[in-house]
């Protein structure tokens, strides 16, 4: 079981493609689209896994309770988008949400569930935010589901991950260290 899911981690990794993740506005708007957009971008990948992960480091309450803020929360950041307000440094936020989630899982940080959601909850607004302002003018509803569901099943393989190799155990903080370290050549590249 460990062997598999250190390979699935590897593939996951190795087809990641940052450059990938913010597609032609025009081509937005299906259910297809939003479940493709998140998988697309190292950035997107690396942030999405990183939340199941430390969701699963803390436990509990938190296998549910962080991942569910992620994605609602980001949901608000995708509205607030296509209402047209104004939010600043959302590209620099979004990578820093990479090496901040790495990191707290590399560190193995336990904060309660509630302010663990609440950290979560902040990066997404700009994960969310991104969403909607490449959008465009093409239809929001579908798209917006098919990125959520996408973006769940992302904190889902983290959670599997996270509990397959032990939750606070080496290997899950080892890949807390890689995300972060991605974060970071993504800053730079």
């Amino acid at each position: 079981m460990l062997r598999r899911s250190i390979l699935t981690a590897a593939t996951l990794a190795a087809a990641t493609a940052p450059a990938f993740a913010h597609m032609n506005p025009a081509e937005h708007g299906s259910f297809m689209a939003g479940v493709s957009h998140p998988l697309f971008g190292a950035d997107h990948i690396l942030a999405m896994v990183a939340v199941g992960l430390w969701a699963a480091l803390i436990g509990g309450r938190a296998l549910w309770l962080v991942p569910s803020a992620f994605v609602g929360t980001m949901l608000v950041g995708f509205a607030l988008a296509l209402s047209g307000v104004s939010l600043p440094f959302v590209e620099p936020a979004i990578l820093a949400s990479v090496v901040a989630l790495g990191l707290l899982v590399a560190l193995a940080v336990r904060l309660p569930t509630a302010l663990s959601a609440v950290v979560v909850g902040l990066f997404a607004l700009f994960h969310g935010y991104a969403h909607g302002g490449e959008l465009g003018g093409a239809g929001a509803g579908s798209f917006a589901f098919g990125f959520a569901l996408s973006t769940a099943v992302l904190h889902g393989l983290g959670l599997v991950l996270g509990r397959s190799l032990g939750g606070s155990g080496l290997l899950p903080r080892l890949l807390g260290g890689a995300t972060a370290l991605g974060g970071l050549a993504l800053m730079v590249g």
